[in-house]
């Protein structure tokens, strides 16, 4: 682990000197290297993980990452969050952990502009802030870390076209006013237009992460176009709404969604989903908490630069990105929530998402 953790803090400082810049990538430390030692937080520091929707399975790999390297660091993690989809409750989470005095929080806004005084609030008390997957750029967080999500629209748009043999009809269905979700469709959207010119893009129908609206919407757009041959939407439980209609129709129509859960991989193995695009959720837990860590800890590194003279925070990483997958019949073994969470060394999901305290 101590090993792995320098590795990841080397890629976090080219991040931040690098950023915007096309870098190579660091080469491989050599067999032998002598290993990171005396790296460690203090047993009294606190790092928050808030999000919306808590009970949704994307979040908890997310939080092992997160965990595992607090951990590592020598520091306390929790894992918190609203229950529901709904802004201003996630505000008043946010708002109680900040309470508590933090040393940081890392949070997914459910949008922008809901956590942006938030947030800004939080860095005049001395709190360090990372955002994941959803973001509030004018809010001055120190660090945002995601799959890039014009990256998953055109990612996703290009896999569904391809396997069309780029000809026939797709539809999207979307969750409008969650930031993230917006940007995949508009992107999925424009890349096959941009790209696949003898594919028709059809409706475009708002479901609002409901089950039943992607079912009645697939059903209506197939009946006025029986070849519909696609149907992308940005989150898993239009997925499972769409593969039920898809199902009921039988004439083939790819249901390719984000995100994964059970049920989604359940579907997935039995061929009624085409497949999910699922980002490396690992990757973004640990690269969060071990950023927060540096933010928080300016002691640590003397960057070329006059931010510490003048009191200005210099590990800023406005961009990191975790990557993505694509989930499919040959893989949806690897994406279970409680497999990987006795891979990951714990004992259930419950002990994975319970707090660390060194």
């Amino acid at each position: 682990m101590k090993k792995i953790l320098a590795i990841v803090l080397a890629v976090a400082m080219l991040a931040t000197v690098f950023v915007g810049c096309a870098a190579p990538a660091p080469a491989a430390p050599a067999a032998g290297a002598a290993k990171a030692t005396g790296f460690k937080g203090d047993p009294s520091e606190s790092y928050y993980m808030v999000v919306f929707v808590s009970g949704v399975e994307y979040w908890f790999p997310v939080y092992a990452g997160f965990k595992q390297a607090g951990k590592a660091l020598g520091v306390q993690t929790y894992y918190t969050g609203c229950p529901e989809y709904d802004a201003t409750k996630e505000v008043e989470v946010f708002n109680q952990v900040l309470a508590k005095n933090p040393t940081g929080i890392y949070v997914s806004p459910i949008t922008a502009e809901a956590l942006k005084e938030p947030i800004e609030r939080a860095m005049k008390q001395g709190v360090v802030i990372a955002t994941m997957a959803s973001d509030s750029p004018d809010s001055g967080r120190t660090i945002y870390i995601t799959s890039s999500n014009q990256k998953e629209g055109a990612f996703a748009a290009r896999k569904m076209a391809t396997d069309m043999g780029g000809k026939g009809k797709i539809m999207t269905l979307r969750n409008p006013g969650q930031t993230n979700h917006d940007v995949r469709i508009d992107t999925f959207r424009a890349t096959i237009k941009a790209e696949f010119p003898d594919i028709e893009l059809l409706d475009d129908v708002p479901t609002n992460q409901d089950p039943d609206k992607a079912y009645n919407a697939v059903m209506t757009v197939a009946q006025k176009y029986p070849d519909l041959g696609g149907v992308f939407m940005p989150e898993a439980n239009s997925g499972m709404g769409a593969a039920r209609a898809a199902k009921e129709l039988g004439t083939g129509i790819r249901v390719l969604c984000c995100d994964v859960n059970k049920t989604i991989l359940d579907m997935i193995k039995a061929g009624e989903i085409w497949g999910a695009i699922n980002p490396n959720q690992g990757v973004q837990g640990y690269m969060g908490m071990v950023t927060l860590f540096l933010a928080a800890h300016p002691e640590l590194y003397n960057f070329m630069s006059e931010n510490a003279a003048l009191g200005k925070v210099s590990m800023t990483i406005p961009y990191l990105d975790n990557d993505l997958n694509i989930v499919t019949k040959d893989t949806a073994d690897y994406y279970y929530t409680d497999k990987y969470a006795v891979r990951a060394g714990f004992k259930n999901v419950e002990d994975m998402l319970s707090p660390y305290k060194p």
